[in-house]
């Protein structure tokens, strides 16, 4: 089950033929320090929408309530990885819109981090764990996935180079803190897993998502490699550019693993929630609107800012 489950992952991200010829390989003008941060999340974008196209075959997102949270996954990570596309791509049009559009970035960061805690909470855990945090767990995803958008664009906005340390504090410990709240179904699924069922696919996936986002935590906080090969890391092998690759693995781990719940576990979470997912889309949504009028505010100090500078 193992080995299936590796090669299905395997089939998952390198099966790309169906996306457009046009992206491979990118044209000279496009060779920049930008290029593999663009071009990660625009193609892992694609490969999800196609991996939608290919659920909705055999999912009824319309009239199945608990489809409801593995919509909001699919369509959270798409609105992430495109988000981000937008900022690194075009953040160097003027300083106005290289805020605006982290700002969006941001949002887009809070919305991911509620579809994941969601989908966690949902299909993931166990009944045991459900016990302990449900009065607290769903409340505080959505607060921390506010904070995670309101402190990165805070940070965005008022710290620079030189006080760096506080503007990384804002932003990575609601992000942090956000993590080990929503991955916590997770690991209590892996650690209390009994050996008979631990040839689950579902849990190959979830460890391959919580080991991909520790990677790509490490080299999102420490500047390596190019800290040890000053000067050769300009264009090519940045730890940014690194984190954004095991970020977007996190993410298709975590798409399969999610759905291999929502086919597998169904007698378990219908009982667990009920009829209440309708209560966690309209969640959902407040977290959306929160997070957007939060940058949108953001944005408007930033044009008042620079209009102040510019007289």
């Amino acid at each position: 089950m193992a080995t299936a489950a590796t090669e299905r992952l395997s089939r998952l991200i390198f099966n790309v033929r169906h996306v457009p010829q046009l992206l491979f390989p990118p044209s000279p003008s496009t060779q920049h320090n930008e290029a593999i941060n663009v071009w990660t999340h625009l193609e892992t974008a694609l490969i999800l929408l196609l991996r939608f196209q290919q659920l909705s075959q055999r999912v009824d997102f319309a009239q199945d309530p608990h489809a409801q949270p593995l919509l909001i996954i699919i369509a959270a990570s798409i609105t992430y990885l495109t988000f981000s596309t937008l900022a690194h791509l075009l953040q160097a049009k003027s300083e106005f819109w290289h805020y605006s559009f982290f700002f969006m970035d941001y949002v887009g960061v809070a919305i991911y981090q509620y579809g994941s805690a969601l989908v966690h909470y949902y299909y993931t855990i166990e009944p045991s764990w459900h016990e302990r945090v449900r009065p607290f767990y769903v409340p505080a995803a959505v607060l921390l996935a506010w904070l995670s958008c309101a402190g990165s664009c805070y940070a965005k906005y008022r710290y620079h180079e030189a006080t760096q340390l506080l503007g990384r504090l804002c932003q990575e410990a609601p992000s942090g803190l956000a993590y080990a709240l929503d991955i916590s179904p997770v690991i209590h699924r892996i650690y209390s897993t009994r050996s008979a069922a631990r040839d689950d696919p579902a849990l190959l996936y979830h460890k391959c998502q919580v080991l991909f986002f520790l990677i790509g935590a490490f080299f999102f906080s420490h500047p390596y490699p190019e800290k040890w090969f000053p000067g050769k890391c300009h264009f090519f092998g940045q730890g940014h550019q690194i984190f954004h690759v095991f970020l977007v693995l996190c993410t298709l781990a975590q798409i399969e693993a999610v759905v291999l719940d929502y086919e597998s576990r169904r007698q378990i979470y219908s009982e667990l929630h009920g009829d209440s997912a309708h209560n966690f889309s309209a969640l959902c949504l407040f977290t959306v609107t929160c997070s957007v009028l939060t940058a949108a505010y953001m944005a408007r100090k930033v044009k008042h800012k620079l209009s102040f500078k510019e007289e």
